[in-house]
Parts: structure tokens; C-alpha cells; sequence
């Protein structure tokens, strides 16, 4: 649970510098942290896919083809599932209640503690993060969440107080539960063969969120981001593709 706890001490350490230091950071400074997001989610990702080949050519081939399936069943299946629409009206709510916050409001803390519990409990990378954690010990994905939630925390503190750093107490319980459940079925997997799959299907996962930190593909007819100004840009429906780490051993087994 390295990744985890890295995870919550990143929300406790970003509210704390967000308490205290009040300045705005620049736009330049906001470009050059994404980019380096970006980056660093890129090598998480590839590092993760690249850990999980193996098996010689013919072996690296059958995996990546068993990769391209299970990402292609689990899409259909989360559509169907809508799971990414599910993730949405979460993220609605807490864009909602982050729009409306007012910082001399009473309830700010409880809002506050809502709204960064969904923001930082809803996204993929929690659930991608925790399943290499638990799998495979890799925190690196976490560790990159603990920087994007640390930011955030920055931004969230100032509005709702400290509401918003006791949200690291469901980041822990929630990405824990999932790292240890993993865990759990970790000797299974390893005992059959079936480990590298599930890793390589969450390292290419990994590497599409770091598509979306650096809003790419653009389109001119996409989604505006949210969270940042730029060009409009194709966001990945990452959430419909949660099912594939479960088609990935799946697919494996029936390989053989």
C-alpha cells in the first residue's frame, strides 16, 4: 500500500501548503506541471506494458493481441455497463458543488470533504493505481495521483477549509480495500500464469490517462477541458475501459 498511503499524504501535504501559501500559481508554472504529468504518466504506463512482456516474439505477440482484445471487450462492456457515465454524474456533482462553494458558508467543510472525496475517489487512475500496487507493487501510478490530488488540494483548500484534506481518509480506505484485494488473489494469478496480463492492461490504461492530462487527441469539434484552458480536445472515455482488467486473464486462460 505504498502508492496509497504516498496518495493520502499527498492530499494532507497539498492542503497544508495551500493553508498557508496563499499565491496563485502562474499560468507558465500550470503548463510546465502538466507537462511534466504527462510525461512522467507516460513512463508509468509504457514501464508497466514493457514489465509484462515476455516469452519471445511469438509470446510478446500473443500477449499484445490478447492486450487489443481485452481492451476491446472490456470498452463494449463498460459502455453497456455505462460506467464512464456513471463516473460523470459523480464528477457533475462535484464540479456543481465545487462551482457553488462559498468559503464563508458553515457547511463548506462537509462539502468540502464530499467533493474531494468523489474527485479523488471517481477517477480511473485510483482504481489502475491501486490494482499494480496491490498486483505487482508498482506505486509509481499513485504516485503521480498523489501529485495531481496534492495540486488540487492547493485549489480546494482555500474554498472549503480543511473538509477537503480529510478526504484522504476514504482515498486511503477506498484504493487500500482495492490494493489488498489485489493482493489476495495476487498468488493466484502468479501461480497461473495470468499476472502479466492484467499488468500490461493496466499499464496501457495508465498510459491513456496520460492522453488526457496532455488533452490529446485535440479535435475542433471535442469537449473543452474543464480544468485548465486550451484547445478543445477528444476526451477518452477511460472509465468503459475498467472492465478489460478483468477480460485480460480471462482471455489468457482461455489461450491456452
Amino acid at each position: 500500500m505504498i502508492g496509497t498511503i504516498l496518495n493520502a499524504a499527498g492530499i494532507l501535504i497539498g492542503g497544508i501548503l495551500g493553508l498557508f501559501w496563499k499565491q496563485q500559481m502562474s499560468q507558465a508554472t500550470q503548463v510546465a506541471l502538466k507537462g511534466l504529468l504527462g510525461v512522467l504518466t507516460v513512463y508509468v504506463g509504457l514501464r508497466a506494458v514493457w514489465l509484462g512482456l515476455g516469452g519471445g516474439l511469438w509470446g510478446g505477440a500473443k500477449q499484445l493481441l490478447i492486450l487489443v482484445l481485452a481492451l476491446t471487450l472490456g470498452r463494449i462492456t463498460g459502455r453497456l455497463l455505462r460506467v464512464q457515465k456513471g463516473m460523470n454524474r459523480l464528477g457533475q456533482y462535484a464540479k456543481q458543488k465545487f462551482s457553488a462553494a462559498d468559503p464563508n458558508s458553515p457547511q463548506r467543510m462537509g462539502e468540502g470533504f464530499m467533493t474531494c472525496t468523489v474527485l479523488f475517489c471517481v477517477p480511473p487512475l485510483a482504481i489502475l493505481g491501486a490494482v499494480l500496487d496491490g498486483l505487482a507493487g508498482q506505486w509509481q501510478a499513485l504516485g503521480i495521483k498523489a501529485l495531481i490530488d496534492g495540486l488540487a488540494t492547493m485549489a480546494f483548500v482555500r474554498l472549503f477549509g480543511w473538509g477537503s484534506m480529510v478526504s484522504a481518509l476514504p482515498v486511503l480506505s477506498f484504493q487500500g480495500t482495492v490494493s489488498l484485494g489485489a493482493k489476495l488473489i495476487e498468488p493466484f494469478l502468479r501461480e497461473h500464469a495470468l499476472l502479466d496480463s492484467v499488468s500490461m492492461t493496466s499499464g496501457m490504461l495508465v498510459f491513456c490517462v496520460a492522453l488526457i492530462i496532455l488533452e490529446w487527441p485535440p479535435t475542433s469539434g471535442g469537449v473543452t477541458p474543464t480544468a485548465a484552458p486550451g484547445a478543445p480536445f477528444r476526451r477518452i472515455e477511460l472509465g468503459d475501459y475498467l472492465p478489460s482488467l478483468g477480460f485480460a486473464p480471462l482471455l489468457t486462460w482461455l489461450w491456452r
